[in-house]
């Protein structure tokens, strides 16, 4: 009876992490038509891999928005809800190893968390997102699978969609790459196909939250940017990454599994003293 459960309840899907001392025992993803079916799904699918009783697991610690929905103990273990943002940023500081980050937390919508080893602060948030992308692609493209979308935009030309830097300039400009999005569909063409348009929307979304990323760490002294969450299975966000990383001199970085990031730091919250309350446990055993 040693294992932490960190669950991370989205908009969209809902992720658990499983801690034994410390120490990662496996990660689960599933998605579901309501949160709380989604995460009762999670537990039981989790435990049910890691071939574990409901003895085993000694607490439960719920984050992310789906966690106001939830006011009892999870199957009688006891359960408590941890604030979304510092779950972000302790998860990203783990998963990354670094010390401070600005922390950019892509899901349906996007969240930017200061963290350090002195504290998590969260700096703000764009309603510009993943669910920007599902909306979007149902809307202009009849198609709301994320699969789908990601296959379709591997095949895309920004350019049939986009009004680029070199569109516009006649000449080169160092600070600005002539490849570079000057007008998010801008220039969409009449013979635009399914994968540009794809391509367009993705495109949209991540230049949107890595530059907000760019002027959260313009504002600071950290150069250090952590990607994490669902929209970091994206092939394009390492590509947009790389480009602002270049062009900015800063440091983007996307640690293995950072789609599990908010449920690790919920479970590495779990025995912090400071977060160690006992009003904060959603009632008594």
């Amino acid at each position: 009876m040693d294992i932490v459960l960190g669950v991370d309840i989205g908009g969209s899907t809902t992720k658990i992490v499983g801690l034994r001392k410390g120490e990662l025992v496996g990660m689960l993803q599933v998605r579901a038509a309501d949160q709380i079916t989604s995460m009762y799904g999670a537990i039981g699918n989790f435990l049910r891999a890691q071939r574990m009783e409901l003895s085993d697991v000694s607490s439960i610690v719920l984050t992310g928005v789906g966690a106001t929905l939830i006011n009892e103990h999870i199957y009688g273990i006891k359960t408590r809800k941890l604030d979304e943002f510092l779950a972000i940023g302790h998860g990203a500081l783990r998963m990354s190893g670094l010390e401070e980050a600005i922390v950019v937390s892509m899901g349906t919508g996007i969240a930017f968390v200061r963290a350090s080893k002195s504290g998590i602060t969260h700096i703000g948030g764009s309603g510009v997102g993943g669910g920007t992308i599902i909306g979007l692609a149902s809307q202009m493209l009849g198609k709301s699978d994320v699969d789908a979308i990601i296959a379709l935009a591997a095949h895309g030309r920004l350019e049939n969609v986009d009004l680029l830097v070199r569109d516009i300039v006649g000449q080169d400009i160092p600070s600005l790459p002539a490849d570079l999005t000057a007008s998010n569909f801008g220039s969409i063409k009449s013979a635009a196909s399914e994968s540009d348009v794809a391509l367009g929307i993705v495109n949209m979304v991540f230049q949107t939250a890595g530059m907000l990323a760019v002027f959260a760490a313009r504002n600071d002294t950290i150069r250090d940017i952590v990607l994490t969450g669902t929209l970091t299975t994206f092939p394009q966000v390492k590509e947009i990454s790389t480009q602002f990383a270049s062009q900015f001199g800063l440091r983007f970085h996307i640690p293995p599994d950072a789609v599990f990031a908010t449920a690790l730091g919920a479970a590495r919250c779990a025995n912090m003293p400071r977060y160690e309350q006992s009003d904060r446990w959603l009632m008594k055993r």
